[in-house]
C-alpha cells in the first residue's frame, strides 16, 4: 500500500497518470513529459514535493551535532540561508543528500528524500546530543515547487502579493493568504524558481491558486527527472547510493577543469573537509588514493538513451556505468550521466554505453549539459 500526499485527488482529477515512486502514489504526468518539460524551461510549472520529509532541530548544541552530521559547512551559514550537502555513514557511504536550512542561532531545518526519510530520522536522533531537540515536521509540512523563468510574476499574480527579494539558496519565513509559509529559492530544474513549505491541510488551497490562472501548470515526475538530468543534478538511488562514497560526486564544470565538490579543505562546495563530520576519514582515504570515478554527462548521438546500470566502455574496456540515461527535450538529444574513469572523464572524451540492443555512441561533456538555466539569475 503507497503513502498518498494531501493532493493525490487533484492529480487524478487532472488526468495525471500516477506512480509509486518511494513508496508515494506520484504524478508521473499529465499532458506529456516533453510538453510539461519545455513549459518549465520556457513559463513555469508546479510539482507536487510533498512526499520529502523536513526536520527541525534546536538548541544550545544544534550546530554542533549538525556539524558531526553533515558534510557542508553548518558553521558558516547565517540565519536566511541554506546549504546543500551530504549525510554519510561511518563508512563514507552516502546515507541521503540534504538541504540544511539555519533558521536561527540554533534552529535548522533538514531537507531530506522521501525513501531516505524513516532512516535518516532514527540516524539523526541517535547522533544528537541531549539538550538537542529533533522533531519530524514531515507529517504536518507539505512542500509545491514552483519552477521557471516567469515563477516570480506567476506566483505574485496567482496568491495576490508581492514575494520576498531571495537570492539564491536563500529563505524567508513568510505569512501568504493569511497562512506561515516557508519561502526558499533551491530548485531541482536549473530554472528560477521557489519552494513553498506550507500546512499539508492548507496545501490544496494553494496548489488550486497557483493553477488558476493559467500561467502555472502542473508538472510530474517525468518531466522533473528530464529538467534535472539536463542540469546534472543528482537523483538518490541513482547517482547517489548507500554503498558509494561521495567522491564521486567531482565533475568537470564549463571551464574543462576538475571542480572540487569534495577536494580541498576550504573549496569544497558539499564537503567541508577542514571540519570532523561522520565519514570523513573514509572519504579522505578513497580521495587519498585517487582510485574514483567522475560523474559526467554523456552525449549521445540520437533519440536512443542508456539506461541505469548500463556499462560504459572505452576500446572495448569497461570505464565507467551509466546512472540516468533519457531523451532531453531542451537539446533535442539522448543524454546520460554517468560515473567514468578519470583517465577517460575530460570533455570530448569518445566514449561508447553498451546498451540491451546496440553500442551507443556517446561523448563526455561538462556538466551542466543544459546551459541556459536561470536558477541564478537575481
Amino acid at each position: 500500500m503507497f503513502m498518498q500526499t494531501s493532493l493525490y485527488n487533484d492529480h487524478v482529477a487532472l488526468g495525471a497518470r500516477m506512480v509509486p515512486f518511494a513508496g508515494w502514489e506520484m504524478p508521473l504526468v499529465y499532458r506529456g513529459i516533453i510538453p510539461e518539460h519545455l513549459w518549465t524551461r520556457a513559463h513555469a510549472s508546479v510539482f507536487d514535493i510533498c512526499h520529502m520529509g523536513e526536520f527541525g532541530i534546536k538548541g544550545a548544541t544544534a550546530e554542533a551535532d549538525l556539524e558531526r552530521l553533515v558534510t557542508l559547512g553548518v558553521s558558516s551559514l547565517k540565519p536566511g540561508a541554506c546549504a546543500y550537502g551530504y549525510l554519510l555513514a561511518e563508512d563514507g557511504g552516502v546515507r541521503d543528500d540534504v538541504i540544511c536550512f539555519r533558521l536561527g542561532a540554533d534552529r535548522f531545518w533538514l531537507v531530506v528524500n522521501a525513501g531516505t526519510l524513516a532512516g535518516d530520522r532514527d540516524w539523526i536522533r541517535a547522533h544528537l546530543s541531549p539538550r538537542t531537540t529533533f522533531t519530524d515536521l514531515s507529517p504536518a509540512m507539505a512542500k509545491l515547487d514552483i519552477q521557471g523563468p516567469c515563477a516570480c510574476l506567476s506566483v505574485e499574480a496567482a496568491l495576490g502579493q508581492a514575494l520576498p527579494l531571495l537570492g539564491y539558496f536563500h529563505f524567508q519565513e513568510v505569512t501568504i493568504q493569511d497562512t506561515p509559509c516557508l519561502l526558499s529559492r533551491t530548485g531541482y530544474t536549473g530554472e528560477f524558481g521557489y519552494e513553498l513549505y506550507v500546512p499539508a491541510n492548507e496545501v490544496p488551497r494553494f496548489w488550486n491558486l497557483l493553477l488558476k490562472s493559467g500561467q502555472i501548470l502542473p508538472a510530474g515526475l517525468g518531466a522533473r527527472d528530464t529538467l534535472r538530468v539536463e542540469m546534472g543534478y543528482p537523483l538518490y538511488g541513482h547517482e547517489l547510493r548507500r554503498e558509494w562514497r561521495p567522491p564521486t560526486s567531482l565533475r568537470y564544470g564549463a571551464s574543462g577543469h576538475l571542480a572540487a565538490d569534495v577536494a580541498g579543505a576550504s573549496r569544497g562546495r558539499f564537503m567541508d573537509m577542514a571540519k570532523p563530520f561522520i565519514g570523513r576519514e573514509a572519504v579522505r582515504r578513497e580521495l587519498e588514493t585517487g582510485a574514483f570515478r567522475v560523474l559526467v554527462g554523456l552525449l549521445l548521438e540520437g533519440r536512443m538513451a542508456g539506461r541505469a546500470g548500463d556499462p560504459v566502455m572505452k576500446n572495448g574496456i569497461g570505464v565507467g556505468e551509466v546512472t540516468s540515461g533519457l531523451f532531453a527535450p531542451s537539446l533535442n538529444v539522448a543524454v546520460a550521466l554517468a560515473y567514468v574513469d578519470q583517465a577517460v572523464s575530460r570533455p570530448g572524451e569518445a566514449l561508447a554505453i553498451t546498451g540491451r540492443r546496440k553500442s551507443l555512441n556517446a561523448r563526455v561533456e561538462a556538466l551542466p549539459l543544459y546551459k541556459k538555466g536561470t536558477a541564478r539569475r537575481s
